[in-house]
């Protein structure tokens, strides 16, 4: 039972690491953070549960993940990916200490994920992600942005045993962060990559179902258009009016807003690629400062 690494990547989480290395206390298994060099007290506080720690620049999440699994030191057969800002519940506590018992057959376990936002769960945006899996089966697809773990091999979905996560801790920040966000999508888009390594398939797991949805409707609604569409789908057709003044907030900002700039910023991009006639690698350094993961 000890044989799972719980892999956590860090960045300034002076505020979080304590409480989640104090939620994954007792737990069977290890702990590995990997740190990009925080300027805060986020090391500090490691040191002091006495957690292993490794630190590594940063390029992209992606990289990162599959940087820090390929230099697990403590070499298990199976990790735990989870951000700072991640919670396992009491429910999936349990699961781990008294149920997970692995067999030939499954090579990656699927977990429910909770979307905290101004302290309310937004219960109608719930969704599937796959976190604990067999480290020489699985990785982390190379995507900038909307990343999923990728198993090569049979997954399990484990119902009712939860990740909870702090969307943000104020606007000030989801703001900041979606917008990075938006531009890593953004060239994602304009390269033609939203496809990524996880396989598409409406009859698949929640992740490829999720996957098929994005690339043969999302993607295929014209620009603009779609964030209209995605927004009347979450808020309406997936019941997110039921979350109250919060998910209205929520969907309006992470359905409606986030996916406009998107488009937005695919536009700008497109538009300085065609005017300045030179390639996207070029445009992204000159005018965003930006270079292309190689």
């Amino acid at each position: 039972m000890n044989n799972i690494t719980f892999i956590i990547l860090t960045y300034n989480e002076e505020k979080n690491i304590g409480q989640l290395l104090g939620n994954l206390k007792d737990l069977p298994g290890e702990i590995l953070v990997v740190d990009s060099y925080s300027n805060d007290k986020t090391i500090d506080i490691v040191k002091e549960r006495n957690v292993c720690f490794l630190q590594h620049p940063f390029e992209n999440y992606s990289l990162q993940r599959n940087w820090a699994q390929e230099n697990n030191p403590f070499k298990t057969d199976w990790v735990f990916h989870l951000d700072a800002d991640e919670r396992l519940t009491d429910e999936l506590r349990s699961w781990l200490i008294n149920d997970f018992k692995p067999t030939p057959e499954i090579d990656g376990y699927m977990f429910g994920r909770r979307a905290i936002f101004m302290e309310r769960w937004i219960k109608s945006h719930y969704n599937y992600h796959l976190r604990l899996y067999r480290s020489q089966k699985g990785g982390c697809e190379a995507k900038a942005y909307d990343q999923h773990f990728i198993v090569n091999g049979k997954t399990l979905v484990i119902k009712r045993k939860d990740i909870t996560s702090e969307v943000a801790d104020n606007l000030n920040n989801f703001i900041a962060s979606h917008n990075k966000w938006a531009f890593l999508e953004a060239i994602d888009v304009i390269q033609n990559e939203e496809g990524g390594e996880v396989k598409a398939s409406f009859w698949g797991s929640p992740i490829e179902r999720k996957r098929w949805m994005k690339n043969n409707l999302f993607h295929k609604t014209p620009l603009f258009m779609r964030s209209f569409i995605y927004f009347f789908y979450r808020y309406f057709i997936q019941m997110g009016f039921l979350d109250g003044k919060e998910g209205l907030v929520f969907h309006v900002l992470q359905a409606f807003w986030f996916r406009f700039l998107i488009d937005a910023k695919v536009l700008e991009i497109k538009l300085k690629t065609k005017s300045a006639n030179e390639d996207l690698k070029e445009v992204l350094r000159k005018n965003y400062n930006y270079s292309l993961p190689k």
